[in-house]
């Protein structure tokens, strides 16, 4: 049977570079987005795979529309393996200069469209005990940073939300898998396309990584699920200053302020917050001079389980050697 695949902001950046992965692997390959311009172009690209492809225009902060695209993808493609949950929107701004309609649609969009994406894929997937929800979060889902406080808050949320709902499912018996891919700084039109509103242009503070490293990790999650995914050496690095030092990850975080954004004064940019921006973008950003062009550079929840499991095995043994020792009898010294 051909294996279906969803992908929501899969008309640009690591959304499209994932679309065409799934299609290039041999996947039916259904794209949610809003503009319906370059869904036909994506669409276009995509039929070259030889698969069956199905473009969706929707606003994935209406509940409604996401279920009906699901059921749409049932009926024309087949039923629904692998859900990946990509679109977002963000703004660039100090958190107390944003408004409350900006904080509310960054939650919208980033937050409850990975809810109801989720919660559509599993009205399908959960009878038939089968199927992938892959939620795509950020290193700034563990360690928020300055100038995007909605954007953290919201990819925390996801977190949470997936946690939750993974125990219901183990609760339940439902094999159903919930994966959170956590990425790095990306090279993707989103930084030319973000709501920015802080005098000075955004910018991708470095290492930056090239969005196919992205899809690889997204699609072998969808074929090898794990609890979660970390993209990028950096992506490690602050999960571990989180976990380990909290107090270093905040002060290392304020210094992210000036990473990005320019020392150029720029216009105030709306971004695409409330409305697509129109025109063809692909898959690449301006910072191709930079990006990192590893495809191999993610590590899973199985790879620490794995080197926990072997420290411990260290830690156990050098133990065990500790108290050998400590048993055994002490053989005394003849008098001379």
């Amino acid at each position: 049977m051909l294996k279906v695949a969803v992908v929501t902001g899969g008309t640009a950046g690591i959304g499209l570079a994932t679309a065409h992965l799934f299609a290039r692997r041999g996947w039916a390959v259904a794209v949610i987005a809003r503009d319906a311009e370059r869904l036909r172009d994506a669409e276009a690209d995509l039929i070259a795979y030889g698969r069956p492809v199905l473009g969706i225009s929707a606003d994935v902060t209406d509940a409604e529309a996401v279920d009906a695209a699901a059921a749409r993808i049932e009926r024309e493609l087949g039923p629904i393996r692998a859900w990946v949950n990509n679109a977002m929107a963000t703004i660039v701004n100090p958190a107390d200069r944003i408004t409350p309609e900006e904080y509310r649609r960054v939650t919208e969009t980033t937050y409850l469209s990975q809810v109801y994406g989720t919660l559509a894929a599993l009205r399908h997937m959960k009878p038939r005990n089968r199927g992938a929800i892959i939620q795509v979060s950020s290193g700034l889902g563990i360690r928020a940073a300055p100038l995007q406080a909605p954007y953290c808050a919201a990819k925390f949320a996801v977190s949470g939300f997936t946690d939750a709902l993974r125990s219901e499912l183990i609760h339940d018996h439902v094999d159903v898998s919930l994966s959170v891919v956590y990425l790095p700084a990306v090279n993707t039109p989103q930084f030319d396309w973000a709501r920015n509103r802080t005098g000075h242009g955004q910018y991708a503070p470095d290492p930056v990584y090239d969005p196919r490293l992205c899809a690889e990790a997204i699609v072998a999650t969808a074929v090898k699920p794990s609890r979660e995914v970390w993209v990028g050496h950096s992506t490690v690095m602050m999960a571990a200053a989180q976990a380990l030092m909290p107090g270093y990850a905040d002060a290392k975080a304020a210094t992210m302020w000036s990473a990005q954004v320019t020392d150029e004064a720029a216009p105030d940019k709306a971004g695409n917050l409330f409305a697509p921006i129109p025109g063809a973008v692909g898959i690449d950003g301006r910072f191709s001079d930079r990006t990192k062009a590893t495809r191999s550079a993610y590590w899973t929840s199985r790879d620490r389980d794995l080197l926990v499991a072997g420290l411990t095995g260290v830690v156990a043994l050098g133990l065990f050697g500790v108290a050998t020792l400590a048993r055994a009898p002490r053989r005394l010294l003849p008098r001379r």
